[in-house]
């Protein structure tokens, strides 16, 4: 069992599960037992966190400049985008 995972019973999972999803929104874990033996987890998912404009450009502000001009010439030079003929 994951560690502070609770343990619920399949039926318990299938009469509360919307006290249960809650509590897995409010970041609680749960392991589902079927006859005494763990069959799977509920675990809260990451969410994905908001950052600002301000605080992106600070991050990639010591970050080197990129000609994009000559990013693609060089993504040009170096791959070969021609499709193939195709002998259907």
């Amino acid at each position: 069992m994951a560690s502070g995972s609770r343990e619920i019973t399949q039926r318990e999972l299938r009469n509360e599960s919307g006290a249960i999803m809650r509590a897995v929104e409010g970041g609680k874990s749960f392991t589902v037992t079927r006859n005494g033996t763990p069959i799977g987890q509920l675990i809260p998912l990451q969410r994905r966190v908001f950052v600002g404009r301000d605080e992106v450009l600070a991050a990639f502000a010591d970050a080197p400049f990129v000609d994009a001009d000559q990013f693609r010439a060089d993504l040009d030079a170096a791959v070969d985008q021609d499709l193939p003929d195709r002998d259907w």
